[in-house]
């Protein structure tokens, strides 16, 4: 059985995809978990077989290879499915290095990466024919202020990789820009706030401009942080063709998920998140498996797209609890593997 590598195992109020990943691969794949943090609880679930712990994307490649090295060395992976934003400059940056420990990636280049970047992002929408929120960056804390004014709260005070609040005055939007810069830096951005629907799609591309998987959903409800917890499976042939001009456009390989806002007729793009979402598994459940896709990619076999599924099905996300012994938490902190 061929051995896959996931991370993003955090299972919280504010998850990760990794879980969802690894449910999708699991009856063909062991999942070999890369996890940052022992309190991750995905390091203790049924569908990884064995986890390590990495180090931070901040240590750099150097650190990054060294661990793989290690890990390839017990394991043979054969592919990494990286689903952290953090983590992925590394991968993309440094494919060729991953790839010569005999590690398979499927993930976009450098410039595709950084063209759906927040702060450019108004630039892809004109090209991708959809509309994008009202939005200025902002490299220095000072220069908040001064923008605030070109605005009308509530504001959204987002950060360019992770983190976005909704701040309702002048006090809210600098206490949220302050807790989002100290956490991952410059830029920031504020945004104006639509209101509307809000549309999600995972998609899949083949790195030729095709669209081989997607799956669109309607929230109904969110956590505070703005996560489904309830949704309904959709069709919105607007979306689709933004997903297919999208990958046409940039000719994305990987997975990717757009996030919009759906106001009457109008359609508004949110974000581009380069990455599965953490409900991925639902489009699984609907028999559009894109983390199996991405294997066969990765494994060179050529992969059918499949863009059809019901719809009205819905997505409840809920808490659990999972009991094991304090000493799988002990070994994970002192041996880095569990």
């Amino acid at each position: 059985m061929q051995k896959i590598a996931i991370s993003g195992l955090n299972a919280s109020d504010n998850p990760a995809s990794g879980v969802a990943v690894a449910k999708s691969l699991k009856d063909e794949f062991e999942i070999i978990g890369l996890s940052y943090n022992p309190n991750e609880s995905g390091n203790y679930l049924d569908c990884i077989s064995k986890s390590y712990l990495m180090p931070y994307p901040s240590l750099g490649i150097d650190a990054l290879l060294l661990r793989l090295k290690e890990i390839q060395r017990k394991e043979k992976i054969v592919m990494i499915i990286p689903c952290l934003d953090a983590e992925l400059p590394l991968y993309i940056k440094y494919q060729e290095s991953i790839t010569n420990l005999g590690i398979k990636l499927v993930l976009p280049n450098e410039k595709n990466f950084e063209l759906r970047n927040k702060n450019r992002l108004h630039l892809l929408s004109k090209k991708l024919d959809i509309r994008y929120p009202k939005t200025e960056a902002f490299f220095e804390m000072q220069k908040l202020e001064e923008i605030e004014k070109h605005f009308t709260y509530p504001i959204m005070i987002k950060g360019n990789y992770y983190n976005a609040y909704k701040s309702y005055n002048q006090t809210s939007s600098h206490e949220y820009a302050k807790k989002i810069c100290n956490e991952w830096g410059f830029p920031l951005l504020v945004q104006e706030v639509i209101y509307g629907d809000e549309l999600n799609l995972v998609g899949l591309g083949d790195g030729k401009g095709n669209l081989i998987g997607a799956v669109s959903i309607k929230k109904l409800t969110t956590t505070e942080l703005g996560k489904v917890w309830t949704a309904v499976s959709i069709e919105h042939n607007g979306l689709l063709e933004v997903a297919k001009k999208f990958v046409a456009e940039t000719l994305w390989r990987g997975a990717f998920e757009l996030e919009c806002m759906v106001n009457k007729e109008k359609m508004y793009l949110i974000e581009i998140n380069p990455r599965f979402p953490s409900w991925v598994y639902f489009a699984t459940a609907l028999d559009i498996n894109m983390p199996k896709q991405l294997v066969e990619m990765a494994n060179g076999k050529e992969v059918t797209p499949q863009l059809n599924y019901q719809t009205g099905k819905m997505y409840i996300r809920f808490t659990d609890e999972l009991i094991t012994d304090f000493s799988d938490f002990s070994t994970l902190m002192m041996k880095k593997e569990l």
